[in-house]
């Protein structure tokens, strides 16, 4: 058990919160790429709702645009997580990195592939 697990109730949801708010800002301070998803969230979500489709295609325009931002704080959380163990160049280490920027690169895809299918 992990001595940063000691909280409960209320206390823990106040800290989980507190983190996840470091992380964001951690992202969007330290991350380009995480700054040019959020002004393409900026930008698509507003059109989003301006376009004439029903309730369940605009969620699902919203959704991947909102999925590509978590992908990438992923992304982002693996490369520090491999750069704290080792600035080295390791086969290991690139094949994680790699993984991870295709894992972003399948979301951007996405959000291409359900936009298109939805407004052609």
């Amino acid at each position: 058990m992990s001595p940063f697990k000691g909280q409960k109730g209320l206390k823990r949801i106040f800290n989980a919160g507190g983190y996840s708010l470091a992380g964001l800002q951690a992202a969007f301070t330290g991350e380009a790429a995480f700054r040019q998803l959020v002004l393409a969230n900026v930008v698509l979500i507003p059109v989003a709702f301006l376009l004439n489709v029903s309730r369940v295609e605009r969620a699902l325009l919203i959704a991947v645009c909102l999925l590509a931002l978590i992908v990438e704080l992923i992304n982002s959380a693996i490369e520090a997580a491999i750069d704290r163990i080792s600035l080295d160049l390791h086969p290991l280490s690139k094949n994680a990195k790699d993984m991870g920027s295709a894992a972003q690169l399948v979301a951007m895809t996405m959000i291409g592939v359900v936009w298109a299918l939805i407004l052609l």
